[in-house]
């Protein structure tokens, strides 16, 4: 599964942006979004998502479970 972000409770912030080892995160009409084809969810850069990690509004950033999970390379 990828993550995703809640745009109504992104405040635009941008912490999350360049912590994202796989440039899936990008801003799309004032608020940011995850690119679900870039996102790996981290695996095999950090112990935990860093979108997740850095965010400063617990809940934002989530598991989009329409999403198939990913994998360790």
């Amino acid at each position: 599964m990828a993550y995703r972000i809640v745009g109504s409770q992104c405040t635009s912030c941008s912490a999350c942006e360049p912590q994202c080892p796989n440039v899936a995160i990008f801003e799309k009409g004032g608020v940011f979004a995850i690119d679900p084809a870039k996102c790996t969810e981290c695996i095999g850069h950090f112990d935990q998502p860093q979108c997740v990690a850095v965010c400063p509004v617990d809940g934002t950033c989530v598991i989009d479970n329409s999403v198939p999970r990913a994998r360790a390379a």
